[in-house]
């Protein structure tokens, strides 16, 4: 099916909603079988398309305890799906629909029906198993209605507000699945979500620029006199790692914030926290290139990150 028909097919009002989200699910190739032909399950085809999507994230769900692992794959999937959207769709529209497709999926675990895309299956089993609050799914997905705009940043401020609505909730319920209920881990969770958030926009960077979209703080933009055109042709000056390092600055600081509340945090709750290890790794990368963003080795996959996220269980630190 050409774009045309499918466009033309999604404004058919004599089709229902359901069926037009079945289509786009097909379209997005987001319900696959194994390389022999089989259909996987949705346990296997949750840890698939976290492994494919969100890699580093994805090994530290394998480091989680045995009891919680199967619902963080579900919970990491179903991130996977909705964050997607805005890079799988070039009409906002289409990406509006899906996103309200995953309100709809949400609302009716909650309701106690069971869904059909083998994702919500798995996300409606996490949310029965460990009670997981409604509130947090969907401040995911409202947060995805945002990046759906050309720049959603006009500050820091903004930025950090989108982590905080993104990766912080993602810790949230995470917690949830460990059966923790703490003030100190819910605010060691936001300070290391929005670190993560914040290090994630900025390793988008080159491939949003390739795209012509900016996804960078118009404040900071504009304090260091830096046009996003000069982020689109990729310009390696002084003023564009101005911005870079500002922002970097904000993302570190919440990881000190993190680490400042580290006498009240327990060994069980630290599984949650490995994600520190992603952004100390960056951080250190892109100061080493002098916070050229654009620098190749920034975009290597670090090979030892295995290693030194098991090793960060050992130390039993974050």
């Amino acid at each position: 099916m050409s774009m045309t028909q499918y466009r033309s097919f999604l404004c058919n009002r004599h089709v229902s909603y359901y069926k037009r989200q079945l289509l786009l699910w097909k379209t997005m190739k987001l319900n696959k079988s194994t390389k022999s032909g089989v259909p996987q399950n949705p346990v296997e085809l949750c840890m698939n398309m976290v492994r494919k999507t969100d890699f580093e994230n994805y090994l530290c769900t394998l480091l989680y305890p045995k009891s919680i692992r199967t619902s963080a794959f579900g919970l990491r999937a179903f991130n996977a799906e909705i964050a997607q959207v805005k890079d799988l769709t070039t009409d906002p529209r289409i990406g509006e629909i899906r996103l309200k497709y995953w309100q709809d999926v949400v609302n009716e675990i909650y309701q106690g029906k069971l869904p059909h895309l083998p994702v919500g299956q798995e996300l409606a089993r996490a949310v029965q198993k460990h009670n997981l609050s409604k509130h947090w799914l969907l401040r995911l997905i409202d947060a995805r209605f945002t990046s759906l705009k050309e720049n959603p940043f006009t500050s820091i401020k903004n930025m950090e507000d989108y982590a905080e609505k993104t990766a912080s909730s993602m810790h949230y319920l995470l917690l949830e699945c460990l059966g923790i209920k703490s003030v100190h881990a819910d605010h060691v969770s936001s300070h290391i979500g929005k670190a993560y958030g914040i290090i994630t926009q900025l390793r988008g960077v080159p491939y949003h620029a390739s795209k012509r979209k900016i996804y960078l703080p118009l404040d900071v933009l504009i304090k260091h006199q830096v046009s996003e055109e000069a982020i689109v042709r990729g310009r390696d000056d002084q003023k564009v790692k101005d911005v870079i390092y500002d922002i970097a600055c904000a993302a570190h600081q919440h990881l000190k914030l993190a680490r400042d509340l580290k006498q009240h945090i327990t060994k069980e709750m630290l599984p949650v926290f490995l994600s520190t290890v992603i952004c100390e790794e960056y951080l250190n990368k892109l100061q080493k290139v002098d916070f050229h963003v654009f620098h190749p080795h920034l975009q290597r996959r670090d090979n030892l990150l295995p290693v030194k996220l098991w090793l960060q269980t050992k130390r039993a630190k974050y």
